[in-house]
C-alpha cells in the first residue's frame, strides 16, 4: 500500500466517525411523514421569521398631475363630494339591497310632484270625491251652460264690385236657361277666347255685372243669353243658403 492511499483510507475514517447516527424511524429513506413531524412543520413555518414584511410591498402608485387618471379620480371625488346627501349618506343608509346596498348611498328621494294629474289612481281619487259630489259638479257645468240663438246674418254693405252670391239668390233660372237676348254668329268661340283672360268664373261673373250684364253683354262671355258668363254656375250660392 503506497502512503498515499494510506493517508486517503485514514481521512475517511475520521469523517465516517463524525457524522451524527441518523437513527431508523421504519419510514424508509426521506421525511418523516408522521402527523406530529407534520405539525411540527406547520408550526415552523408559522413563525415570524416566514413572514413577509409589510415594507416588501411597494406602495400604491399616485397618478401624475394632468393624466387621464388623476383627471378621473379628482371628477370622481368632486362628485362624490357634491352629490345630494353626501355628508348625510352614511346615517340616511337603510341597509335593504339593492338601493342601499353600499353605506355611501343616499336614501332615495321622495317623488312630489303636484304638476302630475292622478285622476287615474283610484284611491286617491276616492279619497277627495264621492258619487255624490261628482253629480253636484255635473249640475253646476250645466247650470254654467249658455245656449246661443242664431241671428240673422248682417246685411251687406255692398261695394265697388257686383256682388255674385246677391246676384246668385235673386235671380231663380238655372244655367243654360236663355233669358236675354243675345245677338251675333260666332259667340261661343268669342266667348271661350274672352274667358279664358279670367282666373275663375267668379271673376268673369263679376266683370260681366260691372260691364252691364246680365242684360248686356259687351265681350261676349254670355253667349247663350242665361245671365252668368264663363260658365259661371249660382246653384251652389243658392245650396249653401237653404242650409
Amino acid at each position: 500500500m503506497t502512503p498515499r492511499v494510506y493517508f486517503a483510507g485514514l481521512a475517511l475514517a475520521a469523517m465516517a466517525a463524525c457524522a451524527p447516527q441518523v437513527p431508523d424511524s421504519g419510514q424508509g429513506i426521506g421525511f418523516d411523514n408522521s402527523l406530529e413531524a407534520q405539525r411540527q412543520r406547520d408550526a415552523a413555518l408559522a413563525g415570524p421569521q416566514y413572514r413577509v414584511p409589510d415594507t416588501v410591498l411597494p406602495p400604491a402608485s399616485t397618478p401624475a398631475p394632468g393624466s387621464a387618471e388623476a383627471t378621473a379620480a379628482e371628477t370622481t371625488r368632486i362628485l362624490n363630494e357634491t352629490r345630494p346627501g353626501a355628508a348625510d349618506s352614511a346615517a340616511l343608509n337603510s341597509g335593504v339591497a339593492p338601493v342601499q346596498a353600499s353605506p355611501t348611498n343616499a336614501a332615495p328621494l321622495a317623488l312630489d310632484n303636484p304638476g302630475i294629474s292622478d285622476e287615474n289612481n283610484f284611491d286617491a281619487v276616492s279619497e277627495r270625491q264621492t258619487i255624490e259630489s261628482d253629480a253636484e259638479r255635473i249640475a253646476n257645468n250645466r247650470a254654467q251652460y249658455e245656449v246661443v240663438q242664431p241671428e240673422a246674418l248682417p246685411t251687406r254693405s255692398g261695394g265697388e264690385q257686383p256682388n255674385i252670391v246677391a246676384f246668385a239668390l235673386e235671380t231663380k233660372h238655372p244655367k243654360g236657361q236663355s233669358v236675354y237676348a243675345r245677338a251675333g254668329f260666332g259667340g261661343e268661340a268669342r266667348a271661350a277666347r274672352n274667358c279664358a283672360a279670367y282666373a275663375s268664373s267668379d271673376q268673369a261673373q263679376i266683370d260681366f255685372l260691372e260691364r252691364g250684364g246680365p242684360v248686356r253683354d259687351r265681350k261676349g262671355l254670355d253667349p247663350d243669353g242665361d245671365g252668368y258668363a264663363c260658365d259661371w254656375d249660382p246653384a251652389p250660392f243658392r245650396k249653401a243658403s237653404q242650409g
